[in-house]
């Protein structure tokens, strides 16, 4: 028995506003579906973040029918939960992926927690933010007993956990259970695959550079998704690496040395397939930014997608040897100290939470985050509290969902 198990596909996702970009992505995820059907395997798993929002463009949705398609003519299901961008965290809300389940598409829910792929139990949760970490942990100690019946059985995650993901988690890592034989995570961005349990704990990372904070673990571990055999005693885990469309090239310039700087970098890319995006950090510059980025956009500009400067006047150190020499801390490590003295580690994680909702301007998720913690912690009963927030402009207003149809698709969900 064979399994493909990929995440974080991000089908959709228009980086720096390039529509480039955003096919990139379907390129990526289109190659990852060629892959999986030469490898013949028997079944995949997504393990959530499939989609960039959860309402994903006309596009986004086409790419993926179309990949889902080709795997069910192949004789190939799909396995799928919901990762944070998937979803809007508000109750009785539903992702895109419920969309396809006609098309044979095996969402993983909290209704529907787990299938058997002949004698595989296959069990998962979608994502839950860390204020509902309590309601989490209950129900994977729920997947646990179910799964002890079964020789062989596979969680399915999207969560950060301590011990990868650094300061912000949702779980730690004694909060797992430890009877799977193998855990598909998704959520963290970069490869990993340790030892858990009765077998192997594993992200297979994105399958694009989300974030340029990706770079150095892409250009170590490249970008792909994970074969999983399953025959043995424990699982064969071997890291399929799909090459991404463009490439991404940092490079530290002189501004003393600029056109030689530039002259090595045209010789560098002038015979790539595709533009790649410059990231360029200029040091000891000495006159107007502007005359020098006008310089490097001369010429640089039709061999790069997008050119990202950045200008260190002399005597300046960037910030980056700046936060290495004070070994300061980001916003989210100083809203924490704040609150330290509260000693309440829940209402530390809900600031964070809305820290990082408030700062992508998604006001509707930060509500509903707060009207779930409040019925968590402090209300009596199950009702929502309204908590009244002035109108805002946006670009788009998501259209509503009629009552019936809410009705209907939760009742499949």
């Amino acid at each position: 028995m064979k399994f493909a198990h990929l995440a974080d596909t991000h089908l959709g996702y228009r980086q720096f506003g390039l529509v480039e970009r955003e096919k990139d992505f379907y390129e990526v995820f289109e190659k990852v579906i060629d892959r999986i059907i030469e490898e013949k395997v028997d079944f995949v798993i997504h393990s959530g973040d499939l989609f960039e929002t959860a309402r994903p463009s006309p596009n986004a949705l086409l790419v993926f029918q179309k990949g889902l398609l080709r795997l069910k003519g192949a004789g190939i299901p799909m396995y799928a939960i919901a990762g944070n961008h998937d979803m809007v965290m508000r109750k009785g809300a539903i992702p895109p992926q419920v969309i396809f389940k006609k098309l044979g598409l095996k969402v993983i829910s909290p209704i529907n927690t787990n299938y058997t792929h002949g004698d595989i139990f296959i069990a998962g949760l979608p994502y839950f933010p860390s204020s509902q970490s309590k309601v989490l942990k209950s129900k994977l100690m729920e997947l646990s007993k179910k799964a002890a019946r079964y020789d062989k059985s596979i969680l399915v995650l999207h969560q950060g956990i301590d011990k990868y993901f650094g300061y912000q988690y949702e779980l730690e890592i004694g909060d797992i259970p430890d009877n799977f034989n193998y855990y598909a995570l998704g959520h963290i961005h970069k490869y990993v695959n340790d030892s858990f349990g009765e077998g192997r704990l594993v992200y297979p990372g994105s399958g694009e550079i989300w974030k340029t904070t990706e770079i150095p673990d892409y250009k170590e571990n490249g970008k792909g998704f994970v074969l999983v055999d399953f025959d043995g005693s424990k699982p064969l885990v071997k890291r399929v690496k799909i090459d991404i469309p463009r490439e991404f090239i940092r490079r530290s310039l002189d501004y003393n040395n600029l056109d030689s700087g530039i002259a090595g970098i045209k010789e560098l890319i002038k015979d790539f397939d595709k533009q790649p995006i410059l990231d360029l950090e200029i040091h000891n510059v000495e006159s107007d930014t502007n005359i020098v980025y006008e310089m490097i956009n001369d010429e640089l500009s039709d061999l790069a997608l997008m050119i990202r400067p950045k200008f260190i006047m002399a005597g300046e150190e960037s910030i980056d040897e700046i936060l290495k020499q004070n070994d300061s801390v980001g916003p989210k490590e100083l809203i924490v100290e704040q609150l330290e003295g509260y000693g309440n580690s829940d209402v530390n994680q809900l600031a964070v939470d809305l820290y990082d909702f408030l700062s992508k301007d998604k006001i509707e998720e930060s509500r509903d985050l707060i009207n779930q913690f409040y019925n968590d912690y402090y209300s009596s009963n199950n009702d929502d509290i309204e908590f009244k927030t002035e109108e805002i402009e946006r670009d788009e207003t998501p259209q509503e969902e009629s009552e019936d149809v809410q009705t209907t698709l939760n009742e499949g969900f």
